[in-house]
C-alpha cells in the first residue's frame, strides 16, 4: 500500500514548525515535504524551498512526489498584511486560487487544508459565541483574503468535487517558534517577557478578550479534521474553531501565579482596532459534533506549560 505523501507550505511558520513534527510522527520523516521562501538552518528532513506565487514549481513539486495532501499554510497575516494591501492579496489568495486550479487540472484527488481565521469576521458579526454561520465584514486586507479563501473552498467543493478542508483558527499560542507579525501576537510574547524580567508593553487595552488556543491544540484539531472521513465534513467553507478567550490583564494575573513581581504597561496601537472588530468567544460546536474536536488546555495550562518549555530553551541557550 502507498504511503500518503504530504507537503506542507509556509513550514517554517508558527503553526507549520509544530504541525510538520507532528505529521512527521504519524507519517515518517520521508513522506513529509516541508516548504518555505527559504530552507530554515539546522533543519531536518524533507526540505525544499518555494514561493507559493511560484505556481510552476508549486505544481512540479505536488507531482514529482505524487502528494496526496497539501496543507497550505503560507500566509502574511493581520498586523503584517495591512502594512502592504495588494502584496498580502496577492499571497494570501491569487496563490491560493492558483493551487485549487493546479489541483483541479490533477488526474487524481488531492486533499487541501486551507487555514482560515476569526479575522474573516468583522464589525457586524455577533461578538459573543460567534456563530458557524453569520455575518462576515473582514476590516483588514488579512480577513479579506481569508473570508475569499473561504468561499472559494466551497466552490471547488461544489463545482469540482474537490475535498478542502478548513478551520477558522483563534488567536495561537504556542513556544515553538517565534510569532509573525498577528495581532494576537502579545499572548506568545508576553511570556518570553516574563521569563527575561522586563516589563511587557502591550499592544492591547487589558480587557480586551479574544478567542485564543493553545499550540498543541491547533495542531491536533488541523490532524484530527483532516483524517476525519469525508462523510463527516458537512461544511465546506470554514469550521469555527475555539477553546478558550482571555484578555491581556486574565493573562498577565495568570503569569503573576509564578512570577509575581512581573509587570505589565498597556499601550494600546493600531492593532487594538483590528481586535475589536473580531469576537470575544466563538461558538464552535458543529466542528465538535461533525468530527469530535475538543480542546485539552485552559489559561493556566498554556501559561504553565510555556513557562516551562520557554524557561529550559532560556538555560539551553
Amino acid at each position: 500500500m502507498k504511503s500518503k505523501k504530504i507537503l506542507v507550505s509556509g513550514a517554517a511558520g508558527q503553526i507549520g514548525t509544530v504541525l510538520c513534527e507532528k505529521l512527521t510522527e504519524i507519517y515518517g520523516e520521508e513522506n513529509v515535504i516541508k516548504t518555505d521562501l527559504k530552507v530554515p538552518e539546522n533543519s531536518s528532513g524533507k526540505w525544499k524551498e518555494l514561493d507559493i506565487t511560484n505556481l510552476e514549481k508549486y505544481s512540479q513539486l505536488i507531482q514529482k512526489y505524487e502528494i496526496d495532501e497539501v496543507y497550505h499554510l503560507a500566509a502574511l497575516l493581520s498586523a503584517s498584511g495591512e502594512k502592504n494591501p495588494k502584496f498580502t492579496w496577492g499571497i494570501n489568495l491569487t496563490a491560493y486560487l492558483g493551487l485549487l486550479e493546479i489541483v483541479r487540472n490533477l488526474d487524481r484527488k488531492v486533499k487541501i487544508f486551507y487555514p482560515s481565521t476569526i479575522a474573516a469576521f468583522g464589525e457586524n458579526t455577533p461578538k459573543m459565541d460567534t456563530p458557524q454561520y453569520t455575518v462576515m465584514d473582514p476590516t483588514t486586507m488579512y480577513g479579506i483574503t481569508k473570508a475569499t479563501g473561504e468561499l472559494l473552498n466551497q466552490y471547488y467543493h461544489l463545482k469540482y468535487g474537490m475535498d478542502i478542508r478548513s478551520v477558522r483558527y483563534p488567536g495561537i499560542i504556542g513556544w515553538q517558534s517565534k510569532p509573525g507579525g498577528g495581532t494576537t501576537d502579545y499572548a506568545v510574547n508576553i511570556y518570553y517577557s516574563a521569563i527575561k524580567g522586563e516589563v511587557f508593553h502591550c499592544f492591547l487595552a487589558e480587557d480586551m478578550r479574544l478567542p485564543m488556543m493553545y499550540m498543541d491544540d491547533a495542531v491536533n484539531a488541523t490532524i484530527q479534521l483532516m483524517q476525519a472521513p469525508e462523510e463527516e465534513i458537512k461544511i465546506r467553507t470554514s469550521y469555527n474553531l475555539a477553546a478558550i478567550s482571555f484578555s491581556p490583564e486574565e493573562i498577565y494575573k495568570s503569569i503573576l501565579r509564578q512570577i509575581p513581581d512581573f509587570k505589565i504597561v498597556y499601550e494600546p496601537d493600531f492593532r487594538q482596532k483590528i481586535a475589536e472588530s473580531w469576537p470575544r468567544s466563538i461558538d464552535d460546536s458543529m466542528a465538535r459534533e461533525h468530527w469530535g474536536w475538543k480542546h485539552k488546555f485552559d489559561l493556566n495550562g498554556i501559561t504553565d506549560d510555556m513557562l516551562l518549555h520557554i524557561n529550559n530553551e532560556t538555560d539551553n541557550v
